[in-house]
């Protein structure tokens, strides 16, 4: 999908969204604009949480606006869900982004079991926060799994260098914090749902990271599925019941 064609892409996903009227509340985790994430609750008890990480190569225009049909459609499934904003690039750098999904998961203290799921790179990011240790497992959904790969590929126009400053030659600290790879095993289980026809994230880095994840002790398999970079986002997929059920295997 080319890039000009991502805002009509979004709209359909915010009407399918909007016809399946979930409750939500949206609570903020901090003073900033940014800090805020959208709560929503299934019936009945809500013991298991998917903590959603959009993507967008961490940069400001992209927003938790391209992961609400996501958050949805697992609340549908009975899920509670946080579909969680958090300062991008513009606003501050990677030092407030990563404090942001922190200030965020500890905001929400009710739930038995809690999944990241994060697309792209909000994948990243959920890989980043089970370093943490705030989650009980991830799923990447076309991930940036490997910061150090995805400079030297130049993955997003050099996204990599514009989030951490630098290559990883100039930014060694950056790299040492914020890439999962340099904080493995991250033990929890991790399933890195990837298209093979990702043109943003090609599935070698996928599957690269899952082997050195494997190498370390983790519990890491790549589910490869015939589909590009957006599918595994969008409920009207053919890939979207094996997100779901790859999530529910965590839960």
């Amino acid at each position: 999908m080319r890039s000009e064609e991502l805002p009509a892409y979004f709209d359909e996903l915010d009407a399918w969204a909007a016809a399946r009227p979930l409750p939500h509340e949206a609570i903020a985790y901090g003073a900033h604009p940014d800090q805020v994430l959208d709560l929503r609750l299934p019936t009945g008890t809500a013991r298991r949480l998917a903590f959603v990480l959009h993507g967008g190569f961490w940069r400001a225009p992209y927003m938790r606006r391209n992961t609400t049909a996501l958050a949805v459609a697992l609340t549908e499934r009975g899920w509670a869900t946080a579909n969680v904003e958090y300062r991008r690039l513009g606003p501050g750098g990677w030092r407030p982004m990563l404090d942001d999904v922190l200030a965020a998961r500890r905001a929400l203290t009710a739930f038995e079991r809690v999944v990241a799921v994060g697309h792209s790179a909000g994948g990243h990011l959920a890989l980043w926060l089970a370093a943490e240790g705030g989650v009980d497992g991830v799923v990447a959904l076309g991930g940036v799994c490997d910061l150090v790969a995805a400079a030297d590929a130049g993955l997003g126009n050099g996204a990599v260098q514009e989030l951490l400053g630098g290559s990883p030659a100039d930014a060694v600290d950056a790299y040492a914090v914020a890439d999962p790879v340099a904080r493995l095993p991250l033990r929890v289980a991790q399933r890195l749902v990837h298209g093979r026809a990702d043109d943003r994230v090609p599935i070698s880095h996928a599957e690269s990271y899952a082997e050195r994840a494997r190498a370390a002790g983790d519990d890491c398999r790549v589910v490869a599925l015939d589909t590009g970079h957006f599918e595994v986002i969008d409920p009207r997929s053919d890939a979207w019941t094996t997100v779901a059920e790859t999530a529910a295997s965590l839960a």
